[in-house]
């Protein structure tokens, strides 16, 4: 399985908190964004450079989620040692294990999955591993579930130094280190739908005879629609509707019931199904695409560890439930069915339908931008003919060159530090920016006295260097550590990383290279790699933006397609605004100042088109998906990439297309935190020649608080004759 760039981003964190002071890791990652493989690919990159380690990863006890976790695993991690409670109980603990162990079979009283004897023979497996000097790292998969005293008791038995709290609603810990997947990312990568749709089209004011038939025909309606939409495009996905009761009344089961009865969904008839503690009906391949069920009735059972990608539809009847597990919840209807957009706004949103208002309020809060308030917008009919050629790239998985990527790493190496042939000379240029070079591993300590814990900081203490003896056996582990953790900078296999490091500075035969800029032994070259790992780390992901010629990119690698502003657009905006002016001059009717999310830029930028007579309209580009305008450019090593320019706007009949940046501060430093930036520049550039258009970036000048563009050479200085006022260019 590919990973996706958030995946190896999350992994590259978890493995650096690892090294942090930290006892708790708490990882926060929406329900659809692969924890699993995130978590099993991090244990494996974590064990190969530690050794006498040992994973534990502690499951709620729905679902079997234990052996769930371990298949994903052994799919997932060729070779990987994985273990069930079972197999632990058979052969202990052992190096390397990946342990997958059910909560409530260590527990739960009266759970029969271990008697007392083997309780105490699982305790004594601990003991010795601890003995043989084994090291346990902890995963508590859904820890939100898990806060209680008796599996508290189970992990301070583990003796563990490190404990990964894993769960798309954790309960936060201020002294813990949190690790959150960005949910942008998540839907950018196809995996979960674009927006949460909460109560779509409700009016004002709602007078209803019965809450739950009005919710239910909502629900029901929003299902037929679906499925007419799948159906118009021939894919074979059969949306499901959860609908899911208050966990102490049993008295709306049959009101439900007979409301679908009325409706010809019955479980008779097999379109409803019932999932409840005591009640199983109609629940046969559920999940799959194609199944017949229209709804599912359900309570908190099924609210974690349950996967069903066609359910698009939440109706959550009125009950006093906590707010973290009503997010579970939510993210049953969050996924897509095939792991990726169908660019078809109806089928890429999830609906909740529901009258709690406590439940409405905890989902905003904790999905943020996606559950603003929301509506469709339509466009304007005289903006329907509008098109552009928009660029899109190769169907070919990978275009990285790591020819490329070598050429790239080196020419920054060169240019950034003013390195030549000789390798002597290059040590000395590269010890004066940084580099150590030492045959030993050299660590920083502290030493000092402090009579308050605030003077226990590095400027209170004094710095003390640990040189540790180099050994490629005992540091082995490390090195190759350090050497993936490198690659992961840039998307580059552990096999990559190792042979570009080692033609740039190692002196071995199996890395012969014309342009190698140091000759290290074997175990200088270790000791280089792990004495200089942030310094090597920054190279790689800076090499891969650093301002050099852009890549040739070839219409056999790009695909050009049309490009039409979206007839209708799920608009989202802060209702709590005091302002909500509509914007007239933008294509779509309806759109208000309280647009969300925007940026600060973007807000001006907005307020500044709508107010400028010059200006006859604007579009607000999305930021990913295959419906929106985008441009191909490339990394350093010939990834391609796709840039979304934030706006397409008409100037005096003149279409131009032009992207905000963060600004200028008042002492004229960039705020930007784009390194893409110039690459981005060029390739918009080169567009607007080709197709013969206008446009730029826009930055702030905030010294002089004015909007200015850049239109024909990218400059980081805003004194210069490139970047002019907004007002005097439009």
């Amino acid at each position: 399985m590919e990973l996706k760039h958030f995946q190896l981003n999350t992994i590259k964190e978890l493995l650096l908190s690892m090294e942090e002071q930290n006892r708790d890791i708490i990882l926060k990652s929406p329900t659809g964004s692969g924890k699993t493989i995130i978590l099993t690919t991090f244990m494996s990159e974590y064990v190969k450079g530690h050794d006498k380690t040992i994973f534990v990863w502690l499951t709620p006890g729905k679902a079997n989620l234990e052996e769930q976790s371990k298949q994903k695993m052994d799919l997932y991690i060729h070779n990987s040692s994985t273990k069930l409670l079972s197999d632990v109980m058979t052969s202990g603990f052992e190096e390397n294990d990946c342990c997958f162990i059910n909560w409530e079979k260590l527990t739960k009283k009266g759970n029969n999955a271990l008697k007392d004897s083997e309780r105490t023979n699982f305790y004594e497996w601990i003991s010795k591993a601890i003995h043989d000097g084994l090291q346990f790292k902890i995963i508590i998969d859904e820890s939100h579930q898990n806060f209680t005293e008796k599996a508290d008791s189970i992990i301070q038995l583990f003796k563990t130094d490190k404990i990964i709290r894993c769960s798309a609603t954790p309960l936060i810990d201020k002294n813990a280190k949190l690790i959150e997947v960005n949910e942008t990312d998540v839907i950018a990568e196809g995996l979960i739908k674009k927006m949460l749709v909460i109560n779509e089209n409700f009016p004002q004011t709602i007078e209803v005879e019965n809450e739950t038939e009005y919710l239910l025909e909502c629900g029901l309606k929003k299902q037929m629609a679906l499925s007419g939409e799948f159906a118009k495009q021939n894919i074979n996905v059969n949306p499901l509707i959860i609908v899911q009761l208050p966990n102490n009344s049993d008295s709306l089961l049959e009101s439900v019931e007979n409301y679908f009865e009325k409706n010809s969904i019955s479980v008779d008839n097999g379109l409803l199904s019932v999932w409840l503690s005591k009640q199983h009906d109609n629940l046969e391949n559920i999940e799959q695409n194609n199944s017949k069920q229209i709804a599912v009735i359900i309570k908190q059972a099924v609210a974690t560890g349950w996967d069903c990608p066609r359910a698009h539809i939440l109706v959550k009847l009125r009950e006093g439930m906590d707010e973290t597990f009503e997010i579970q919840t939510v993210g049953r209807i969050r996924r897509m069915p095939e792991a990726h957009h169908y660019e078809n706004e109806l089928l890429d949103c999830c609906y909740l339908y529901t009258f709690d208002p406590k439940f409405t309020l905890g989902v905003q809060n904790a999905l943020g931008k996606n559950a603003l308030q929301a509506k469709t917008l339509f466009l304007k009919n005289e903006h329907k003919n509008i098109s552009l050629v928009k660029e899109q790239r190769t169907q070919v998985l990978d275009t990285q060159d790591d020819a490329l990527a070598l050429k790239s790493i080196t020419d920054y190496l060169i240019k950034t530090f003013n390195l030549g042939q000789n390798s002597e000379e290059n040590k000395k240029r590269l010890a004066v920016h940084g580099f150590v070079f030492d045959s030993k591993i050299v660590r920083n300590t502290f030493s000092g006295n402090a009579m308050f814990l605030s003077e226990a900081t590095p400027e209170h203490l004094n710095v003390i260097n640990v040189k540790e003896k180099m050994n490629t056996h005992t540091h082995g582990r490390e090195f190759h550590n350090r050497v993936g953790r490198i690659g992961l900078e840039i998307g580059l296999e552990y096999s990559t990383s190792v042979t570009i490091l080692g033609k740039l500075f190692a002196n071995e035969n199996k890395f012969l290279y014309k342009n190698k800029l140091l000759e290290l032994k074997i175990k200088e070259w270790y000791s280089f790699v792990i004495n200089n790992f942030d310094e090597l780390r920054h190279v790689f992901r800076f090499a891969m933006s650093s301002q050099t010629k852009q890549a040739s990119l070839e219409l056999d690698t790009i695909s050009e397609k049309m490009f039409s502003i979206p007839h209708t657009t799920m608009f989202t905006y802060d209702s709590n605004s005091k302002v909500q002016t509509e914007y007239k001059k933008n294509v779509y009717q309806g759109y208000l100042s309280s647009a969300e999310f925007r940026s600060s830029p973007e807000k001006k930028f907005e307020k500044f088109c709508e107010n400028s007579t010059s200006i006859d309209w604007w579009y607000k580009n999305g930021d990913k998906g295959e419906e929106y305008f985008s441009i191909v450019y490339t990394d350093n090593s010939n990834r391609q990439k796709l840039f979304y320019p934030d706006y397409i706007l008409s100037v005096n009949d003149e279409i131009w297309i032009c992207e905000t940046k963060g600004g200028f501060d008042r002492n004229g430093n960039s705020e930007d935190i784009d390194i893409f930036s110039p690459k981005k520049y060029e390739v918009l550039k080169k567009y607007l020649t080709k197709h013969n258009l206008k446009g730029g970036f826009i930055r702030e000048d905030k010294q002089s608080q004015e909007l200015c563009i850049c239109t024909e050479k990218y400059d980081e200085d805003i004194k210069s004759s490139n970047w002019k006022l907004l007002t005097e260019v439009f």
